[in-house]
């Protein structure tokens, strides 16, 4: 274990609900020309205005900034109850990060940071959250809840998660997403953060779990993470290297352009088969690359969650 790299980790999520807030506030202030401008902790959210419902609550500092009529659902309207499904597995931990920061994070690191700023925002709407943690085990299960006490947990189960690597080797990701599927019986809004890669590849059964997680007409949505640069383009310098897989421990020494294009070739049609199973069983697919900002996975869940409510 490298220690300087163990006290560097524990230095960026030593405050997670702290670091989480400075991200949401970071993507507010950048949505000024959004539907979602004003958004704050005194009302859940905007929705639009249909002909025929009160005008009490239109929004007409918004009207004047968008010319479009928004109305503000208050925080105790709402009921939303989300569940946010994260990948341990070791392949998550890739690339190695000596000095992590919100521009320099690995999956499982982006993975953390996004569920706690999806949080951030759920608990100023006072909607339930739950999460469930899985590597080569189904790790960590909690229900949702709304409560203080009950996201301080799970901040505390975030953190541990970024610090501590999980040491697992093999990971079948459809066997959990099933007993995941079984757990969550009221209808929820479910993300999904994995990079999708596992030691046996049989897809059917991947699908088929993923297609499980529709069970009760939840609405699900699964963030894609690869950092692209690396494990999309395959961008490592042309000389003798060894590639170990984080899961079976199996190497190979090779030239990197020497299988550059294969690779990609190979990547890429997996990808176009899982964007292609999701649209089949209607899961919103988000590729998302982990060297990008959080915007993308904030302003999919604004989207998703005018859908769902």
């Amino acid at each position: 274990m490298d220690i300087r790299s163990e006290l560097h980790k524990a230095a960026l999520f030593q405050n997670l609900e702290l670091l989480a807030n400075q991200i949401v506030e970071g993507f507010i202030s950048g949505i000024h020309k959004s539907p979602f401008h004003g958004f704050s902790a005194e009302f859940a959210e905007h929705k639009i205005y249909n002909p025929g419902e009160s005008t009490k609550y239109i929004d007409w500092k918004l009207y004047a900034k968008t010319d479009r009529l928004y109305t503000k659902r208050y925080e105790d309207e709402t009921n939303l109850r989300c569940h946010m499904i994260l990948d341990n597995s070791p392949s998550m931990y890739y690339p190695e990060v000596i000095k992590p920061s919100l521009d320099n994070l690995n999956k499982i690191g982006f993975g953390v940071l996004a569920i706690a700023a999806l949080m951030q925002i759920l608990k100023k709407q006072r909607d339930a959250v739950g999460l469930s943690i899985y590597s080569d085990t189904y790790n960590f299960y909690t229900p949702e809840k709304s409560s203080e006490r009950h996201f301080q947990m799970l901040y505390s189960k975030l953190n541990e998660v970024a610090e501590v690597k999980e040491s697992g080797n093999t990971t079948k990701t459809y066997t959990f997403l099933h007993q995941i599927a079984e757990k969550i019986h009221r209808r929820s809004l479910i993300f999904l953060f994995s990079d999708m890669f596992q030691t046996e590849t049989e897809h059917s059964q991947l699908f088929e779990a993923l297609r499980h997680l529709k069970y009760n007409k939840h609405s699900v949505v699964l963030f894609h993470l690869l950092d692209h640069r690396l494990e999309r383009n395959f961008d490592f310098e042309n000389t003798p290297k060894r590639y170990i897989d984080l899961e079976s421990g199996e190497h190979i020494d090779l030239y990197a352009d020497n299988i550059k294009n294969a690779y990609h070739q190979k990547v890429e049609e997996y990808i176009e088969d899982l964007k292609l199973k999701c649209a089949q069983y209607k899961i919103k697919y988000v590729g998302v690359d982990v060297e990008s900002s959080f915007s993308h996975v904030l302003n999919t869940f604004m989207v998703e969650r005018q859908k769902f409510v």
